[in-house]
C-alpha cells in the first residue's frame, strides 16, 4: 500500500507540471512515529542531566513544558533516596515549599506560581543543588504538574509509559573531584558534566526524524525529476 503525495515541479520551458509520488506506506508511518516520539520527548517533565557520577555534587534542572491550554500554576518533585538536595534557585514569579523527613532530609519541593503560571506556549526550569549518594545506581525523579483548571498530572510511571518518570543514571565515579569554593560544591570531572545541559534522548530521537525526513524530500524530488524528464 502506498501513499500519493502531489508535488509541483518546473519544466524546461518554464511551464509548471503537477507529478503525483507514491511513498510506501511504511515510510509514512515510520516519519509519524518518529516525529511523534520526537514531540513526546520534549513534552515530558525531566530532570537533567541525565547521567552522573556516584558522589559528585550536581546541579539539578527540572524542566516543565505546558501541554494543554490551561496554564501550569503548581509543581511537585519528589526527591529520590540516592540524592540530599541542599539549595534551591530562586524564581522570579514562583516561590517554593520543601518537606522533610524526620532525619531533616528534603524529600519533596514544590513549586507554585505567584502570577498565571506557564502558558501553553511556554515551559520553565527550576534549579537545585544536591550530592549524589556514593551507592547510588539511577535517580527516579516523580513529577506531579498542576494545571489552573485543577487537573493533575501525575509524571510516576516507567520509561515506556505514556507519563513516564524521569530517570538519571549513576555511573562509578572516576577522576579526582574538583573542589568549587564560589558554590561549595564539589564538582567530578567526567561523563556526567557533559551531559548536564542536554536530554540524550529527546536531542536523539530528534536529529533522527529530522534527518529521515530530509532523506524522504530528496529521494521523492529527485524521483519526481526523473519521471518528468522522461517524459518531456
Amino acid at each position: 500500500m502506498a501513499i500519493t503525495l502531489p508535488m509541483s515541479i518546473t519544466m524546461a520551458k518554464g511551464r509548471k507540471r503537477n507529478v503525483k509520488r507514491k511513498l510506501p506506506i511504511s515510510t509514512v508511518l515510520g516519519l509519524l512515529l518518529l516525529f511523534g516520539a520526537a514531540g513526546t520527548a520534549f513534552a515530558h517533565v525531566t530532570v537533567q542531566p541525565g547521567e552522573v557520577p556516584q558522589g559528585s555534587f550536581q546541579v539539578f534542572t527540572v524542566r516543565v513544558p505546558t501541554e494543554k491550554e490551561s496554564a501550569t500554576v503548581e509543581v511537585r518533585l519528589a526527591i529520590p533516596d540516592g540524592v540530599t538536595i541542599s539549595r534551591f534557585e530562586p524564581k522570579p514569579d514562583w516561590t517554593y515549599e520543601i518537606e522533610r523527613n524526620a532525619d531533616g532530609k528534603i524529600v519533596s519541593v514544590t513549586w507554585k506560581a505567584e502570577g498565571p503560571g506557564l502558558s501553553a506556549t511556554e515551559f520553565g526550569e527550576f534549579r537545585m543543588q544536591g550530592r549524589v549518594a556514593n551507592d547510588a545506581t539511577e535517580l527516579v525523579w516523580k513529577a506531579y504538574q498542576t494545571y489552573a483548571d485543577g487537573e493533575t498530572v501525575e509524571w510516576i510511571g516507567a520509561p515506556d509509559a505514556d507519563r513516564p518518570a524521569s530517570v538519571t543514571r549513576v555511573i562509578p565515579a572516576a577522576g579526582t573531584p574538583a573542589s568549587d569554593h564560589d558554590t561549595g560544591a564539589t564538582v567530578t570531572a567526567g561523563p556526567g558534566r557533559a551531559a548536564s545541559a542536554r536530554d540524550p534522548l529527546a536531542l536523539g530521537l530528534s536529529a533522527a526524524a529530522l534527518a529521515l525526513a530530509a532523506l524522504a524530500l530528496l529521494v521523492a524530488l529527485r524521483n519526481a525529476r526523473s519521471r518528468a524528464g522522461s517524459k518531456a
